[in-house]
C-alpha cells in the first residue's frame, strides 16, 4: 500500500478516536456550569451532588482526550513534512494559541473544581467551572481555525512555495471559520446533553439516585432540545458557506451532476460516479437552490463542472453527510419527545423513551464523527483547498512499513485507552452520587 494511504489512514485513525472527547467535555462543561449556577443561586445541596458527579465523569474524559491529542499533532512532522513545511508559517499559530490561550485556562480551572470545592467560596467555584467551560470552547475555536484555513484559506501569500501568512486576522476568520465553529460548539452540546439524558436514565431505570437523575435529566434535555433545534440554522449557515466556497464538496454532499437552477434537495439515492449519475433518487424539486441560494433560480453546480481528478470521493462525502443529517433529525424528534413527557409529567416514569436515552448515547459520538468525515473527504483531492494537494503533502523519507507499524502501534494503545476510560465510566456509574451535602459558603 502506498505511504500516502497508509499516512491518511493513521491520521483518521488518530483523530478520529481523539474526536470522541472533545466534543463531549466541552458539551458537558457548559451544563455543569449551569449546576454550579442552580447550586449558587437557589442554596440546594442537590445541585452540588450533580455538579461533583458530573465534574469527575468530565475529568475522566478530559485525560483520556488529552492523552489522545498529543500524537495527533506530531504526524505533521513526521508523515506530513511537505504539508509542514508548505504552511507551517500559517498552521502553528493556532495551534500554539490553542495551548497558550485555551487549554492552559481549561486545566488551570479543572484543577480547582476538582480539589478546591471546601477551599474557595461558592462564587469562586462557579466562576472556576465557567472558565473550564470557557477554555474548551475556546479550545475547540483554534483547531476549528486551523481547519477552516485548510477548506478556505486566506490571509496569505505564496514566497517560494510556502504559504506566509500576511494577514492574521483575515486567515483566523476566512470564510468558514465562524460557520463551521458554530456548527461544530453546537454539536458538542448535543453530545454533552445525550451523554447525561442516558446515564441519568440509566439510574431511573434500576430506580437508584432518582432526584439526582430526574433533575440531571430535566436539565440536559432542555440544553439538548434548544441545541438539537439550533443544528437546523446552524447546517443551513454552513451549508451556504459551502455552496459559496467549495461547490464540489456540495455537489457531493447531494449527488447533483448537472448544474442547474431550481436545483432538487436529495432526500435519498445511490449516486454512482461511474456513470455519473444518482440512482433510487427521491428529491424535494428546488429546494437546495432556495436553501443555498434563496430562491429557486439560483444557480448551484454539479459535479461535472469539476474534472474527475478534481472531485471528492462520492460514496464516502453522500454517504456521511447523509447519515449526519438523518441523526440530527433523530436528536430533535427524541428531545422534542422528552419535551412532551416532561409537560404530561410523564418524563421520568416512561421506560420506553428512558430506553431511547440510554440506547442514544453513541449516537451523537457518531453524528460528530460522520461530520468531521463528510467535511474532510469532501475536501479531497486537497489538503489545503485549490493550493496542496494531499498527495503532494506526505513525507516521502518515511517507508510505508514504518507507517504500517505506528498504526498498528496507535491502535493497541487507543484500544487501551479506550478500554480504560470504560472502566473508569462503569466505576463511577457503579459508585452513583455522593450523598447530597452541605458545602459551606
Amino acid at each position: 500500500m502506498e505511504p500516502v494511504i497508509l499516512a491518511r489512514v493513521q491520521f483518521a485513525l488518530t483523530i478520529g478516536f481523539h474526536y470522541l472527547f472533545p466534543p463531549l467535555t466541552i458539551g458537558m462543561s457548559w451544563i455543569i456550569v449551569w449546576m454550579l449556577w442552580r447550586r449558587l443561586r437557589s442554596n440546594e445541596a442537590i445541585y452540588g451532588t450533580m455538579a461533583r458527579f458530573w465534574i469527575r465523569v468530565f475529568a475522566i474524559s478530559f485525560a483520556i482526550g488529552v492523552a489522545t491529542g498529543i500524537p495527533m499533532e506530531f504526524q505533521f512532522g513526521t508523515n506530513w513534512a511537505d504539508y509542514s513545511r508548505f504552511v507551517g508559517d500559517i498552521f502553528g499559530a493556532p495551534l500554539a494559541a490553542e495551548g497558550i490561550l485555551a487549554f492552559f485556562l481549561e486545566s488551570a480551572f479543572l484543577g480547582v473544581l476538582l480539589f478546591g470545592e471546601k477551599r474557595v467560596s461558592r462564587r469562586v467555584y462557579w466562576f472556576s467551572g465557567l472558565m473550564v467551560a470557557v477554555g474548551s470552547t475556546l479550545s475547540g475555536f483554534w483547531i476549528i481555525v486551523a481547519n477552516s484555513w485548510q477548506q478556505t484559506p486566506a490571509g496569505y501569500t505564496i514566497v517560494n512555495g510556502r504559504a506566509e501568512l500576511t494577514d492574521f486576522f483575515a486567515a483566523v476568520f476566512n470564510p468558514s471559520t465562524i460557520q463551521r465553529y458554530l456548527h461544530t460548539i453546537d454539536g458538542a452540546l448535543i453530545t454533552g446533553a445525550i451523554f447525561i439524558m442516558g446515564l441519568s436514565a440509566f439510574y431511573l431505570l434500576r430506580g437508584r439516585h432518582r432526584e439526582f437523575a430526574e433533575r440531571s435529566l430535566k436539565m440536559s434535555l432542555i440544553v439538548g432540545l434548544l441545541a438539537a433545534l439550533a443544528q437546523l440554522p446552524l447546517g443551513h449557515l454552513h451549508a451556504v458557506q459551502v455552496a459559496e466556497t467549495q461547490p464540489a464538496k456540495l455537489a457531493a454532499f447531494e449527488g447533483l451532476w448537472e448544474t442547474q437552477d431550481n436545483a432538487p434537495l436529495l432526500l435519498f439515492g445511490i449516486p454512482d460516479a461511474e456513470t455519473e449519475r444518482t440512482d433510487y433518487a427521491v428529491s424535494l424539486p428546488g429546494l437546495l437552490s432556495i436553501g443555498v441560494g434563496g430562491s429557486s433560480d439560483a444557480v448551484v453546480q454539479g459535479l461535472k463542472d469539476f474534472p474527475r481528478e478534481d472531485r471528492p470521493p462520492l460514496l464516502l462525502t453522500f454517504g456521511s453527510f447523509h447519515l449526519m443529517v438523518a441523526l440530527g433529525m433523530y436528536f430533535i424528534a427524541l428531545t422534542l419527545l422528552g419535551l412532551f413527557l416532561l409537560w404530561r409529567e410523564k418524563l421520568y416514569h416512561s421506560k420506553l423513551f428512558l430506553r431511547l436515552c440510554l440506547l442514544s448515547i453513541p449516537l451523537p459520538f457518531i453524528a460528530n464523527e460522520l461530520g468531521w468525515i463528510a467535511a474532510e473527504v469532501g475536501r479531497q483531492p486537497w489538503i489545503v483547498q485549490g493550493l496542496m494537494r494531499t498527495s503532494d503533502a506526505v513525507s516521502t523519507s518515511v517507508p510505508a512499513g514504518q507507517i504500517l507499524f505506528s498504526i498498528l502501534l496507535f491502535s493497541a494503545i487507543y484500544a487501551l485507552l479506550f478500554f480504560v476510560w470504560i472502566f473508569l465510566l462503569r466505576r463511577k456509574l457503579k459508585h452513583g452520587p455522593d450523598e447530597a451535602q452541605e458545602v459551606p459558603a
